[in-house]
């Protein structure tokens, strides 16, 4: 029978030594179930002699089947950013506090990867967003997010001006201290810090979270998500703005930057332990009763 999984890359956490346990750990139990196994160079650079074939990111999209993230929820963010043009499949191995996407623990770790190897565990698909800013109708700059693109204020105490249409219909104008856009996935994130709602992760749905809006009528708002979301940093607001993806990747805005926002279509296949319960991390990770 072919084995679903036959080469895997390992991803550990960003200039995180302590990862290295959990990566000798799993290059030996991999090995015993004859998988190749491959590190992702950048960990390589923190982890040397691991004894594991160094590859770039790149190349471990291009030759995994599955690859295996050490750390928290920000490590996964940056592996799905990376991999999703490739299709490979994501699982996480949670070094710290109980995470949303990074869900096993490293002492269930070699248990529940060798359910995983045989089969036995669930699939699902969620999506990222691509972010592109036009200035003067020129394309400026790009990125991707998987929780959230948020346009916000930085280094000054004023709110700035951002005026948002919906699939070319205007929508409003915010004064605040910034506008975040969330997929489901960054619903638990922060937009839910900004009073914005859950959204289960199967949705196909963005919301529009405001940053302490000045108008306290401006509201989250939900919408569809194959709509293209446009933002205009108004000549009238503050002009020391930016855009942040993942609070990962930050991207300078002037006055007049036209921000526009859409489903990527490439989507991150995420994989977890059979009995894996969305309602029971909700409760775990927001101590709720």
């Amino acid at each position: 029978m072919t084995k679903e999984f036959e080469t895997i890359g390992l991803i550990g956490k960003f200039g995180d030594p302590g990862v290295a346990d959990s990566l000798h750990a799993l290059g030996e139990h991999l090995h015993e179930h004859q998988r190749t196994v491959l590190l992702d160079e950048a960990t390589a650079e923190v982890v040397p002699d691991c004894g594991l074939e160094t590859v770039t990111r790149e190349e471990l999209g291009e030759r995994c089947d599955l690859a295996i993230v050490i750390g928290g929820d920000g490590t996964l963010l940056n592996a799905a950013r990376s991999l999703a043009a490739y299709k490979i499949a994501l699982l996480g191995v949670n070094l710290g506090r109980l995470g949303f996407l990074t869900d096993i623990s490293p002492t269930e770790m070699e248990q529940r990867l060798a359910e995983i190897l045989a089969g036995e565990y669930v699939e699902e698909e969620r999506f990222l967003l691509h972010c592109s800013i036009l200035r003067d109708g020129e394309h400026i700059s790009e990125s991707e997010a998987f929780n959230d693109v948020v346009v916000h204020k930085w280094d000054v105490a004023r709110m700035i001006e951002v005026e948002s249409y919906i699939d070319g219909q205007f929508v409003n104008t915010t004064r605040s201290d910034g506008l975040i856009v969330s997929t489901p996935t960054g619903s638990t994130a922060y937009a839910l810090s900004g009073g914005g709602p859950i959204l289960h992760p199967t949705l196909n749905a963005m919301v529009l979270v405001p940053i302490c809006p000045h108008t306290m009528t401006n509201r989250p708002l939900v919408v569809d998500a194959d709509s293209t979301i446009e933002l205009v940093v108004s000549a009238k607001g503050q002009p020391h703005a930016q855009v942040t993806c993942d609070g990962q990747i930050n991207l300078g805005l002037f006055c007049g930057d036209r921000i526009v926002i859409r489903k990527k279509d490439k989507l991150v296949r995420l994989i977890h332990p059979v009995g894996h319960n969305h309602y029971e991390i909700l409760r775990a990770k927001l101590s709720w009763g």
